[in-house]
């Protein structure tokens, strides 16, 4: 597929629905919708959020699991010029609520209940809503059940029956460039998620040439297993798909055997993965019962032992990659004809449209190759951080470059080396924790003292949340009880896998009296 014309998010849509009316666009759960019907599919809903009421610039949010409703409800709110807000299925009530209020979110679509999370009940219990959120207006709701306040689906997508097609494609051609189409929340350093507000045109931009470097055509078909509310979903596999007219194969939730049986059933030619669904798929037991000789492409990250194995025997044209939700997803990626070497132990070039700058942490100094240092990108960068100029003020230097607290190393030829993280983010299973956010709620707990959260190193997760705690005077808790208490407050990702009991004098010090939070895990080998 040659480069789109399109230069937001649903003329995409309509530009593949006039070159590929008939070419699957995404199989779900035994059902193939061409690009033709989800065109159609989604002016359906933009119909009923234009009865709405839903203006430019509105939030809408949505929170369900990986589902073809999740693509078209998204597609919806880019023809009338509006801004998808990605929610995080992870999210306890109390998560949820400040990103309701925080993104000023004016409809919410989801459903009823996704694994173990019971939406009717969350909701019901933040109600009155009008009162809690004042510019939440409608909560549409998918399933058997509606919460207090909410409208079915199927009922609010009638209510757009008598909107006029014309209608929905005048507010497209009002719809900007550089319009922000996505407000997408990521953990950062304080306690709260923070909002990434990206634009139309640079999301299709960069995710165009990331599948130019992972040499996607529109012949090929791409499995699709991870949420689609990370960044790794809705910007780098869902739009670098489209944007080369790439047929997705999607799972609601990922489950390893389910995703052999898709893999194969569809002939899914590409993958894009973090390294803890990669390894599920290849070191199934049953991997050999079927037929994933048509896997050939794709991205994950991994250590250069497996991803020369992956390489070698399942994915020759593997690549890995480097970004983050403020970059438009990758922001370098390997060229699928790069060297074995290169694609299994760098990060690849930086993409077309962003410049990548390593300087001193201390002096910002811009370091030589082969120096590490942090990671600075700028081009296809964010907007800027929603409601928060302090933080986005903070993210930036002089010269515009962002500076990601990530370290890294260029060496001569421009591969970039990822060394680390220099800030106290975590990175479990490929999604970011804030150990800020996870000690907040420990603290909270009245047998607990202080407690301080860091990484341990897993070799399938990479790293998995840990607590180190110092009890109150006199109290008694086990790990058991801490599980339990974090459940209440805390997505399960972030939920602490290890914990340990230590006095306060046992925790480690730096020479200005600062925990040491390098030596944490220093204190889980005594354990």
């Amino acid at each position: 597929m040659n480069k789109p014309e399109s230069r937001t998010l649903a003329a995409l849509v309509e530009e593949l629905a006039v070159r590929f009316p008939e070419r699957p666009a995404v199989s779900f759960e035994g059902r193939t919708v061409t690009f033709a019907q989800f065109r159609d599919l989604a002016i359906e809903f933009a119909k009923a959020l234009q009865a709405e009421g839903v203006m430019p610039g509105d939030k809408v949010g949505i929170l369900m699991g990986n589902r073809i409703e999740w693509l078209v409800v998204n597609f919806a709110i880019q023809y009338l010029g509006a801004t998808m807000v990605a929610l995080n299925t992870w999210y306890t009530a109390r998560e949820l609520a400040y990103v309701l209020d925080h993104a000023d979110i004016s409809v919410l679509v989801t459903v009823d209940r996704y694994l173990n999370a019971d939406y009717v009940e969350m909701l019901d219990g933040l109600a009155p809503l009008s009162e809690t959120f004042p510019r939440l207006k409608r909560v549409v709701m998918l399933g058997d059940r509606t919460a207090a306040q909410a409208i079915g689906y199927e009922a609010f997508v009638a209510r757009g029956a008598a909107v006029a097609d014309t209608v929905i494609h005048t507010r497209l051609s009002a719809v900007q460039p550089s319009d922000i189409a996505y407000l997408l929340y990521t953990s950062g350093s304080t306690s709260h998620p923070k909002g990434v507000l990206l634009q139309h045109d640079s999301l299709i931009e960069n995710t165009w040439n990331i599948g130019a470097r992972l040499h996607l055509d529109s012949d090929d078909a791409l499995f699709l297993p991870v949420s689609l509310f990370w960044g790794m979903g809705c910007e780098n596999l869902l739009l670098t798909s489209w944007t080369h007219g790439v047929h997705i194969v999607m799972q609601q939730q990922f489950d390893a055997t389910e995703a052999l049986h898709l893999i194969s059933r569809y002939r899914c030619t590409a993958l894009g993965a973090t390294p803890n669904i990669v390894h599920a798929i290849f070191e199934h037991p049953q991997r050999g019962e079927y037929d994933l000789s048509g896997l050939r492409k794709g991205v994950a990250s991994g250590s250069p032992e497996v991803s020369r194995k992956l390489i070698a025997t399942a994915m020759p044209l593997l690549c890995h990659c480097y970004g983050l939700t403020e970059c438009y997803g990758f922001a370098t990626v390997n060229d699928a004809s790069d060297p074995v070497a290169r694609r299994a132990e760098t990060e690849g070039r930086v993409l077309p449209g962003t410049q990548v700058r390593i300087v001193c942490p201390e002096t910002g100094r811009t370091l030589p190759a082969g120096e590490a240092g942090e990671v600075c990108l700028r081009g296809h960068v964010m907007r800027g951080y929603f409601k928060n100029p302090e933080a986005t003020a903070a993210s930036f230097d002089a010269d515009g470059f962002f500076h990601t607290g990530d370290l890294g190393v260029l060496d001569a030829e421009g591969f970039l080396h990822f060394k680390g993280r220099i800030k106290e983010m975590l990175k479990t299973g490929g999604i970011n924790v804030a150990p800020i956010e996870v000690e907040e709620v420990l603290r909270t707990h009245p047998a607990i003292e202080e407690a301080f959260v860091t990484g341990l190193p897993d070799p399938v997760r990479d790293e998995v949340v840990a607590a180190v705690i110092v009890l109150a005077r006199g109290a008694t808790l086990d790990k058991a009880a801490v599980l339990e208490y974090c459940r209440a407050s805390l997505a399960a990702y972030k939920v602490p896998r290890e914990v340990v009991f230590v006095p306060m004098h046992e925790i480690p010090q730096t020479s200005t009296r600062k925990v040491h939070r390098m030596r944490l895990v220093e204190l889980f080998s005594k354990a």
